[in-house]
């Protein structure tokens, strides 16, 4: 049975965490989401011919898409050295010799890249929020709230996906080169992969077998928990002729997210300790 002392992971935690915020990493990914959101919100529509908040829809709808692409990238960057950095230093053996198990430094530095992360994404996106409170009223609370909360778990399943990759990695620059290539698979290649075996197949292959893969893409799962909600814009992304309105269930999707949160983590955690 795993014997797991909280006073050390804490202490961990507090030192990434204020190593995050002394070198302004937390500051400046704020400012970076807070400019694309803004920038997104008012000019989002340009192409339309339409400039400024229409609607409360298709501003989220459009920073799903800002979000895929960012969240992952800085929760890669900011996790992927978190192990293998120390190893390679050479002051991983000078922490262990500490009261510290590897177990809890690990959960100590995982802790705490969170708790920046996560601030940073709420500092981000709270601009926003606030003009489409003031424009909308209560009546956007529900999507906003989801939104964030969904780009905050997306933002933890990379980081857990970036500490395995700490974990397993020889070395930094291995780490770094995983990273870029699991950024690529699941933002970029993996719909891809799936259209092409949609188009392979003459449309043979779909369905439920192609809604059941999106599960296997936390990106995909951030998209259709923001996107198929909202019924003014889920149409424009297809979704609703591809996932099925059993598989589109709020509390289903939530616990595949949750599951890339634990999943990951737990194997990170298993080869750090082997």
């Amino acid at each position: 049975m795993l014997h797991i002392e909280w006073a050390p992971i804490a202490t961990v935690a507090a030192k990434e965490f204020r190593d995050r915020l002394r070198n302004r990493w937390v500051l400046a990914v704020a400012l970076v989401f807070a400019a694309f959101s803004l920038v997104i919100g008012y000019f989002g529509g340009a192409q339309q011919g339409e400039i400024g908040l229409r609607s409360a829809e298709f501003v989220i709808a459009s920073l799903v898409s800002l979000v895929i692409y960012l969240i992952p990238m800085i929760a890669l960057l900011l996790g992927f050295d978190a192990i293998v950095g120390e190893r390679e230093r050479g002051s991983l053996d000078l922490l262990l010799a500490y009261p510290l198990t590897r177990l809890e430094l690990l959960l100590g530095k995982y802790l705490g890249l969170a708790a920046a992360l996560t601030l940073s994404t709420l500092a981000g996106f709270a601009a926003i929020g606030i003009l489409l409170f003031a424009q909308f009223g209560v009546s956007v609370l529900d999507q906003c709230v989801r939104f964030v909360v969904t780009s905050v778990m997306l933002g933890l399943s990379f980081l857990s996906l970036a500490m395995l990759l700490s974990a397993v990695a020889r070395d930094r620059a291995s780490a770094s080169g995983l990273a870029i290539a699991l950024w690529l698979f699941f933002v970029l290649i993996f719909d891809l992969l799936l259209l092409g075996l949609l188009v392979a197949s003459g449309g043979n292959v779909g369905g439920p077998e192609l809604a059941g893969a999106l599960l296997l893409n936390p990106a995909d799962l951030f998209r259709i928990l923001n996107v198929f909600s909202l019924d003014a814009v889920r149409d424009l992304y297809g979704l609703a002729s591809v996932v099925p309105p059993a598989l589109a269930n709020p509390w289903v999707l939530g616990s595949a997210m949750l599951a890339w949160i634990v999943g990951p983590l737990t194997i990170a955690i298993w080869r750090f300790r082997a």
